[in-house]
């Protein structure tokens, strides 16, 4: 009879010093945490700013008879932030960066760049702030290079690709690249 409740006795306190040992152990972890930290490093002579490398843009909802009356949308703009820019490469022995031209990419509408969705006759139309248009998978003009922070500015309006209107939803994916040299 002694020895069963000696052993009850006996798992009981192995039972509460584990509890006390578990409940220890965990409050040496209060206090402590984690950081991960990733990122790039790039041989290039800017970064592009965390909140330019992926935009979306709503365009506000637009009637078919807008587009037919005036061929396009409303314009609306958006921008590409680079950052940390500077003149000089890595390799001391080739030239200093000087310039810089950006690229957008997408399916190309007759120019423009094409939309998917069941809205039917329109595709989107970018440019820059002085005008120029943006062509699927072709350099825009070289802009010269400056150290520290560029901001330039775009738009993207709906346009009338001269095919028959569809009223209906769409979406489109456009990329962009920066070539520096």
């Amino acid at each position: 009879m002694h020895s069963q409740r000696g052993k009850r006795i006996l798992r009981r306190a192995v039972l509460v010093n584990l509890l006390l040992c578990s409940s220890l152990a965990h409050a040496a972890n209060q206090g402590r945490g984690e950081v991960t930290v990733n990122g790039r490093i790039i041989a290039s002579a800017c970064a592009i700013d965390t909140e330019s490398l992926d935009q979306t843009i709503t365009l506000a909802t637009l009637p078919v008879s807008q587009i037919i009356r005036d061929g396009q949308g409303e314009l609306h703009e958006f921008n590409i932030k680079l950052v940390n820019c500077t003149l000089e490469k890595f390799n001391p022995a080739l030239d200093d960066w000087r310039y810089f031209a950006v690229t957008f990419d997408g399916r190309e509408d007759a120019g423009l760049f094409g939309i998917d969705g069941n809205a039917k006759g329109i595709a989107l139309q970018i440019s820059d702030k002085r005008g120029n248009v943006a062509a699927p998978g072709i350099s825009m003009a070289k802009n010269e290079l400056q150290p520290g922070t560029m901001e330039f500015n775009y738009g993207l309006r709906l346009m009338g690709n001269n095919q028959v209107m569809k009223a209906g939803s769409y979406y489109s994916t456009v990329r962009f690249k920066m070539d520096y040299y």
